[in-house]
């Protein structure tokens, strides 16, 4: 097992736990919340066939990494990014970055620049910027948020429980897209997290995001379903080419949130085809 220390908390090390496996033009994957680096499940073998270094790595609080109690701001977490490309030595890599995931995308151009990063892949991802406000009246009614964070704070697991259910659409991709024993996995491995982190990193769903992708100059690919339950596509993926120019958006037809597993196969073709440009 993999890990990099990322900071200290008290006695203890913050490490990030990662895997690299094979070889050519690095492909990093930023997993969303509540899950892991194993969420790239069906994306991982597709690369590694294709003849990319596949790159996954686990968010602090997350599956196998240390769960501290504080850095669960998008400037830490994209930090704690920023170390692990720093630490392995990533060039000419491409940035997917799938829900959450997206947020440390999005700010690592806005704090790092392009100098390693050659292409960046939003799927279901949370910017431009998600929170309604008078002057970006296309958001999510902050009051969504809220009652998040309290379901979380009362019943974390049976939140999570409801959360899988949406994440999926179960009550029409059940037996068809995805399997009981998927949604159990994902709760498995979210049940697990961080309760602390679980929580805290809900408010900074509401960052904006705007000035960051403005600052995206490499090719940007945005893969987002139009039956995303969790971050809708009119808030999030549609807004995209707005911020950033020539970015291409696909929209995956009955696509749920998590459609990087209940429509791998679409998924996949998209972004081989988009990582083989100019290759």
């Amino acid at each position: 097992m993999s890990y990099i220390t990322v900071g200290k908390e008290n006695s203890g090390n913050i490490d990030l736990y990662y895997e690299d496996h094979g070889t050519g033009t690095p492909v990093v994957l930023i997993h969303g919340w509540p899950l892991s680096g194993s969420s790239w499940e069906r994306q991982v073998p597709a690369l590694l066939e294709a003849g990319y270094r596949v790159i996954t790595y686990d968010r602090r609080g997350f599956g196998s990494s240390s769960k501290p109690t504080s850095g669960y701001d998008y400037d830490t977490l994209t930090s704690d990014l920023h170390k692990l490309m720093t630490n392995l030595d990533l060039r000419d890599a491409a940035l997917v970055g799938f829900s959450m995931g997206g947020g440390e995308v999005a700010r690592y151009f806005g704090a790092y620049g392009s100098e390693r990063v050659s292409k960046a892949v939003f799927m279901a991802a949370v910017p431009p910027f998600l929170l309604k406000t008078p002057e970006n009246p296309a958001g999510v009614d902050g009051t969504v948020f809220e009652g998040i964070s309290q379901a979380i704070a009362a019943d974390r697991p049976a939140f999570l429980s409801k959360f899988f259910a949406d994440f999926y659409n179960v009550d029409i991709l059940r037996g068809k897209k995805v399997s009981d024993e998927v949604v159990r996995l994902g709760w498995n491995v979210a049940a697990s997290a961080s309760p602390v982190g679980t929580l805290a990193c809900v408010q900074e769903w509401l960052t904006d995001f705007r000035e960051d992708l403005k600052r995206i100059n490499v090719p940007t690919l945005v893969v987002h379903g139009d039956a995303d339950r969790i971050l809708p596509l009119t808030a999030t993926g549609r807004r995209m080419p707005e911020f950033v120019k020539g970015s291409r958006l696909v929209v995956v037809a009955g696509g749920p949130h998590g459609l990087n597993w209940t429509h791998a196969g679409e998924v996949n073709r998209e972004l081989l085809t988009f990582l083989s440009k100019g290759r």
